[in-house]
């Protein structure tokens, strides 16, 4: 198979942690994706699918089995339903995501616009039903193309299929340890052909826009306004900036019975979702006495001196508390060290318990 070799799997995750694949494979095509899957199966080995790596927090000793790397890139368009109100456009699972975001605006594809500037490849995005700003993926999705692992067949799902919810998919549902039983091969959006944005339904967002939640914009202003507010919390992929070597989010907004929030301070942040709230677990950590950057030298949380967790080489960053950043030489049991101390703080002061968003590959919390 093309492109297999021993590799460390550090430098293909943000995080920039994690030990050695035993067997490490590269596909650049629907046909190598699926050959690498079959072949790993029929083997017996575990298999771990990496993307862009923007959601994978690998163990120090590495990973036991095959990794395939998704490196599939581009997309087509059929625009024939455009005066219809709709442009399809489908991609390779290995595209990388911000550059299609990008090509959406520049071609006046409207519907993605909010999602700029985040991490990883397409692929991945209908698992975790990618979102930010008010804004995911399941709103645009019109069907998943998969390799089914158990039936050894092609299976496409279309967006109902895939019972979306607050980063949360079938697709994740069915994955154990970074090992899904459906492999994406492509993902078809249906988006609006208009410079104008979707409904900006996010306030933060829709202020620094000077419009009203629900209005819309000019969907390159907030494509820029966007990638202006991710990168001041740290959001953006940056070589040259700590705070950006993290998987994002580290913890999900835990979502409880009204009856719990309501136990909550006043000014805790809440939204509505059905029946329950969702909570800003960046309230939490922050209310929970872990300020930005506890973990570096100076850090405490009353008694709990931050930098003896894992000697200042991981922190939450100076920018967000909901990003836990290696600081140059962490190790995931670094990085789990300080979530797992966060989990544990949030816990004690609320009796919440957060739950992580990236995949945890042969660690835990």
């Amino acid at each position: 198979m093309p492109g297999e070799a021993a590799i460390k799997l550090a430098p293909l995750t943000t995080v920039g942690v994690g030990g050695p694949a035993r067997r490490y494979v590269e596909a650049t095509t629907e046909r190598e994706i699926i050959e690498g899957v079959r072949a790993a199966d029929e083997a017996g080995e575990g298999l771990l699918i990496i993307g862009g790596g923007s959601n994978l927090v690998i163990a120090d000793e590495g990973y036991p089995g095959t990794v395939l790397r998704i490196a599939s890139t581009g997309y087509d368009v059929d625009d024939a339903d455009a005066t219809c109100g709709g442009v399809m456009v489908t991609v390779q699972a290995g595209q990388p995501w911000d550059e299609l975001v990008e090509a959406t605006v520049l071609h006046a594809w409207s519907g993605l616009e909010a999602l700029s500037g985040i991490p990883g490849l397409t692929g991945a995005t209908p698992v975790q039903n990618v979102g930010a700003y008010g804004a995911d993926v399941s709103q645009t999705v019109a069907s998943v193309r998969t390799w089914d692992r158990e039936a050894n067949v092609v299976k496409t799902f279309a967006n109902s299929d895939l019972r979306f919810g607050y980063r949360d998919s079938v697709l994740k549902r069915t994955t154990t340890n970074g090992s899904p039983r459906f492999v994406v091969l492509t993902v078809q959006f249906q988006l609006s052909p208009s410079r104008m944005s979707a409904p900006i339904r996010y306030a933060e967002l829709a202020r620094s826009l000077a419009v009203e939640a629900g209005e819309r914009a000019k969907a390159n202003d907030v494509r820029s306004e966007v990638l202006r507010l991710r990168a001041s919390k740290g959001m953006v992929l940056d070589p040259a900036d700590r705070d950006t070597y993290s998987t994002g989010s580290f913890f999900t907004n835990p979502i409880v019975a009204a009856e719990v929030a309501d136990q909550l301070p006043e000014t805790a942040p809440r939204w509505p979702v059905g029946d329950q709230m969702k909570l800003s677990a960046a309230w939490l950590i922050d209310k929970s006495g872990f300020g930005k950057g506890f973990g570096l030298e100076g850090t405490a949380n009353g008694s709990v001196d931050g930098y003896s967790i894992a000697g200042g080489r991981a922190s939450l960053s100076t920018k967000h508390t909901l990003a836990i950043t290696n600081r140059g030489s962490a190790s995931a049991e670094d990085i789990v060290a300080i979530a797992r101390t966060v989990r544990d703080g949030v816990q004690d002061k609320f009796g919440i318990r957060l739950v992580p968003e990236p995949l945890l590959i042969g660690c835990a919390l």
